[in-house]
């Protein structure tokens, strides 16, 4: 199983400002392990963010984005205490969900 995101969203004046650490190897397919075998691709593939059922952010990514990546966005519409869950998927068809509260 995969480890837990790192969540911290805060609210200010009406304004969440959130980051999301995803713990992922995020492998490209184009690097060689020591025995000079092509490491195979393994990466997240979409990302997204609720707040009470309403999608507040959403990505796709790709084999170009690094390990552990750390996801920055801000939105409006949500208040302190709220539960904030962040989703991914992988090229393996493997996912992950992890909750947080607004702060």
């Amino acid at each position: 199983m995969p480890e837990a995101m790192r969540i911290r969203a805060v609210e200010k004046d009406g304004m969440v400002d959130a980051r999301v650490q995803i713990r992922h190897d995020m492998e490209s397919g184009s690097r060689r392990n020591e025995a000079g075998e092509i490491v195979p691709a393994w990466y997240i593939t979409r990302f997204w963010v609720q707040v009470d059922g309403r999608e507040v952010f959403s990505a796709q990514l790709g084999p170009g984005v690094s390990r552990n990546p750390l996801l920055h966005f801000r939105f409006k519409g949500a208040r302190k205490g709220q539960a904030i869950v962040a989703r991914w998927e992988d090229s393996r068809g493997e996912s992950r969900e992890d909750r947080g509260f607004i702060e």
